[in-house]
C-alpha cells in the first residue's frame, strides 16, 4: 500500500484527473490504510454511499449527529442502512461539553451572536469530526466543482491541512444533474426535504427552505450576513472555506 502524503499530492492530482467516481473510491480504498467516508446525508453523499456499498469497498461510513437534526434525517439513516445492509456509525458531541455550553449560553445560543453560533458548531460538529478523522488516514466527501466559485480549482484529491490527511472528492466533476440522475436511476434514498425547497440540510434549528432565485446556501443560518457563514468543516490550502460555499 503506497503512502499518500502532502509531498506527492500534486502528482496524484495529475494521475487521477478524469478518473470516474468509482475509480477514485477504489483508489482510496486501496491506498489508504484507514479511510472513512464522512456523510452529511445530502444528495451527493447518498450517491457516494450507493457507490461504496455496491462496490463492496472497505470504507467505513460515519455521520455527525449534532442532536438537532430533522426527523427526516434520522429516517434517512435508517432507510439507507436497510437498503444497503450497512451500518452508518453515528458520532455524537461530548455530552458534558453540550451541557456546559447550554448552561452558560442557553439552548438556542446560536441566535445570540456569531461567536455563540460558532461555539455551537464547534462543540456539536467540529470536535466530533476531528475525533473521527484523527483515527483515519484519509477521508471521502461529496464536494463538486460547480457548487461554488471557490471550488472551481479543486481536484479529485486534496491535502486537508486542517486535519493533515488527504481528502478525496469522487464527485468533483459531477453536475447537480448528474447527481439527481444517479439518485433516480439507482433508486437511491434521499431526504424528502430536498423536494420541499431544502437544498443544504443541517440542523433543524439552523436550516430553512429557500425561495426561487435565492443562493443555495441562503437557507443555512439565514439571520447572519453571508460573509459570516462558516463552521469550518472544510479547509482548502490551509484556509477555512466559508460555509456559504459548502455543500
Amino acid at each position: 500500500m503506497s503512502k499518500i502524503s502532502q509531498n506527492n499530492i500534486k502528482t496524484l492530482q495529475n494521475e487521477l484527473a478524469g478518473a470516474s467516481a468509482e475509480e477514485l473510491l477504489q483508489f482510496a480504498a486501496e491506498h489508504l490504510e484507514r479511510p472513512v467516508f464522512a456523510t452529511s446525508l445530502g444528495q451527493e453523499d447518498q450517491v457516494i454511499t450507493d457507490l461504496i456499498a455496491k462496490g463492496g469497498l472497505n470504507i467505513p461510513i460515519f455521520t455527525l449527529d449534532t442532536g438537532r437534526l430533522f426527523p427526516e434525517t434520522y429516517d434517512l439513516i435508517a432507510s439507507t442502512e436497510e437498503k444497503y445492509d450497512i451500518k452508518i456509525k453515528t458520532t455524537f458531541p461530548d455530552a458534558d461539553e453540550v451541557e456546559q455550553m447550554v448552561a452558560e449560553e442557553g439552548v438556542n445560543l446560536f441566535r445570540k451572536s456569531i461567536e455563540a453560533r460558532k461555539r455551537c458548531c464547534g462543540v456539536r460538529k467540529m470536535k466530533p469530526l476531528r475525533r473521527m478523522l484523527g483515527a483515519s488516514s484519509g477521508w471521502i466527501c461529496g464536494l463538486r466543482r460547480d457548487q461554488s466559485p471557490t471550488r472551481t480549482e479543486m481536484h479529485a484529491i486534496e491535502w486537508d491541512a486542517g486535519n493533515d490527511i488527504p481528502k478525496f472528492n469522487p464527485l468533483i466533476d459531477w453536475s447537480l444533474s448528474d447527481v439527481l440522475s444517479h439518485l433516480k436511476e439507482h433508486d437511491v434514498p434521499y431526504n424528502p426535504l430536498h423536494d420541499q425547497g431544502f437544498v443544504s440540510i443541517g440542523c433543524a434549528c439552523c436550516t430553512r427552505a429557500i425561495e426561487p432565485g435565492e443562493d443555495i446556501r441562503a437557507g443555512r443560518w439565514w439571520w447572519e450576513s453571508p460573509e459570516q457563514k462558516e463552521c469550518g468543516l472544510h479547509v482548502v490550502d490551509g484556509k477555512i472555506v466559508r460555509t456559504k460555499d459548502l455543500k
